[in-house]
């Protein structure tokens, strides 16, 4: 991929996907389009099984870029092109058929917190912090991504009085699965990543796309749908290789058909 912003590179099936735009990993159109691009075309390789998301330097994702938009001037359609683009940027992550682990090394703030919540799992160096701080600098926003991790009252803490929480509390609440040292942070996600890869392909595809589905449905529609996607995988050699594996007690061999 030709990117400028957005580092992107595979191994063992782990894309491991930096985002690189000194000093802050703020976002800007370039960052939105390359997020998109990063996403969907991993989600077309055959060879990734699972991605880790970080960022560059000393920051995950600060947010949005408040020096540039201060001193723009807007265009006609110039507001709602960004919006779009910030939504199907963070949409890319959530819709990427292999799970994504955030691997928050710093400062994940407004629109940083939305790229996180909109990951899989995370794991947090005890440095990073999240937080909204939009209500402070003349902004809203996301305050949905932030009920996607928090609970009702914390949620509104957060979007009204711009409070930040760093890896020890986010793990205290279980915002996270686990809270390392910063040197640990990628050798922790990695690790995870190994694990997740180590699985068969199409059962992941599969049990993403079920847990995106199911996530605001009833309990009986949500258990209807994920016997489909059993039903489903019956279908594909690996899941017979898998349950041939259990049988004969020993590690499968997975081929992604």
């Amino acid at each position: 991929m030709n990117t400028e912003v957005i580092r992107c590179e595979v191994s063992d099936y782990i894309a491991r996907v930096t985002m690189d735009r000194p000093p802050v990993n703020a976002l800007s159109q370039e960052f939105q389009e390359e997020i998109m691009l990063v996403f969907d075309t991993i989600s077309d390789r055959d060879d990734v099984r699972v991605a880790v998301l970080t960022g560059a330097g000393k920051h995950f994702c600060a947010g949005a870029d408040i020096k540039s938009r201060a001193g723009s001037e807007r265009q006609p359609g110039d507001g709602w092109q960004h919006s779009r683009r910030a939504r199907e940027a963070f949409h890319a992550i959530v819709e990427c058929k292999v799970p994504v682990i955030g691997a928050i090394n710093g400062s994940a703030l407004g629109a940083g917190l939305a790229i996180a919540a909109s990951c899989d799992i995370l794991i947090a160096a005890e440095n990073c912090s999240l937080g909204l701080p939009e209500i402070n600098v003349g902004l809203l926003g996301g305050g949905r991504h932030a009920m996607r991790l928090f609970g009702h009252s914390k949620a509104r803490r957060m979007m009204f009085t711009g409070q930040r929480l760093d890896g020890r509390e986010l793990y205290r609440l279980g915002v996270v699965e686990e809270c390392v040292p910063p040197e640990q942070l990628m050798e922790t996600a990695m690790a995870l990543a190994k694990e997740i890869a180590a699985k068969s392909p199409i059962a992941m595809q599969l049990a993403k796309h079920a847990m995106n589905a199911i996530e605001f449905m009833s309990l009986r529609d949500g258990y209807r749908f994920e016997q489909s996607m059993t039903a489903e995988l019956s279908k594909y050699e690996d899941s017979k290789e898998a349950m041939r594996a259990f049988v004969e007690k020993r590690e499968p061999v997975f081929t992604g058909r």
